[in-house]
Order: structure tokens, then C-alpha cells, then sequence
């Protein structure tokens, strides 16, 4: 099946992240359809994550200025049953390309519900030298581990040059009228 731009999506604009391939077709996050889906691959969390973050599903109030995004999915294991009541801790980089070391701005925690489904109201990340456009996230089950990893935006320029990158962590973006939407489904080996 096609996965092309739908109605009332469009183009970015300069700078802003942009959600087709090359030939105007949406890059898709894999989607959870049968047994066996690997596990979303663990990843560093680099220099910047802070522990003890907030309860914060809305970053939106910590900048002034940003494009709205509306970050959202859900959690699974490979067979596709949800994981409910799972903790996502995140935290970005604003318009400025720069992280929060001193406080806790674009950064926090939130849980999913009982089916698995989480949203976090936050802002478009800028990218910074070295780096395409990301989010962090840990996920944690009730009672399991921790998987840290990056969310990354398709169609991005530098996905290609960035050492981290992951495919297999590729948001479904597009843009609405509001600013984006970007959605992940996380896997959980559990």
C-alpha cells in the first residue's frame, strides 16, 4: 500500500523538518502487525540526561517561541499486546539547539495509560552541530527495565551523517494545522 502525503498535510516550512522521501511519500515508523516485531534498539543517552525529571506531559510552557508538536504513541511487546502503566521520561533540545543543564526545561516524565497509549505537547527540536533532529526517551514497564533510545524525524538531510541514527526509530511526522504530529510505537521486550 502507498503511504503518500494525505490532504490537508503540507510542505514544511525552510528548516523545519520534513516528513516525505525524496519522491513525495511519507517515510513510515514500522508498524506492529503480527508476532515477532523486534524490540525498539537501545541507544546512549548521551551527555545531557538529568534523573529525578518531573511529572511534565506538556513542555510547551517552558519556551517562549517553537513550532507546536504533538508527540504520541503507544507501548507494546513484540506480539503486540500493550504495556500499560509504562513511565517514558524525555527530554530535548528547543529552537535555540541547546539542553535545559541547570533546570528541567523540555524535559520530564510521563506514564501511559492502561493500554499503552502516552502524548507529550512539546516543541519541533532544532538540530545542533554534529546532530540530526532527535528526541530522547527512556521507557520503563511497571517492574522491568529501562530502555533508553532516540526518536529521529524522516527526511531529514543529516538522518544519513548522524553516527546514532536508527531507522528503525523514525517517527510518523506530519504537519498539520497546529504544527506537527509525530507518532512512535515502542517495542518492549517483555
Amino acid at each position: 500500500m502507498e503511504n503518500t502525503r494525505p490532504e490537508g498535510v503540507s510542505r514544511p516550512a525552510s528548516g523545519e523538518a520534513f516528513p516525505e522521501s525524496g519522491d513525495g511519500r511519507l517515510t513510515p515508523t514500522p508498524t506492529v502487525r503480527c508476532n515477532g516485531t523486534p524490540p525498539t534498539p537501545e541507544q546512549t543517552e548521551g551527555p545531557f540526561y538529568k534523573p529525578d525529571t518531573p511529572h511534565k506531559p506538556d513542555f510547551r510552557g517552558d519556551v517562549e517561541d517553537g513550532t507546536p508538536m504533538l508527540l504520541h504513541g503507544s507501548i507494546v511487546t513484540p506480539e503486540g499486546k500493550p504495556v500499560g502503566g509504562a513511565l517514558l521520561d524525555f527530554w530535548q533540545v528547543g529552537d535555540e539547539g541547546v539542553y535545559d543543564e541547570e533546570g528541567f526545561r523540555l524535559r520530564g516524565h510521563l506514564f501511559a495509560d492502561s493500554d499503552g497509549n502516552w502524548q507529550l505537547q512539546t516543541v519541533l527540536p532544532a538540530m545542533y552541530p554534529g546532530r540530526t533532529r532527535h528526541v530522547h526517551v527512556k521507557v520503563q514497564p511497571p517492574g522491568g527495565e529501562v530502555l533508553t533510545t532516540m526518536l529521529y524525524f524522516p527526511g531529514e538531510r543529516r538522518n544519513h551523517l548522524d553516527k546514532y541514527f536508527r531507522p528503525e526509530c523514525l517517527m510518523d511526522v506530519r504537519r498539520t494545522g497546529d504544527g506537527w504530529d509525530a507518532a512512535f510505537t515502542f517495542v518492549l521486550d517483555i
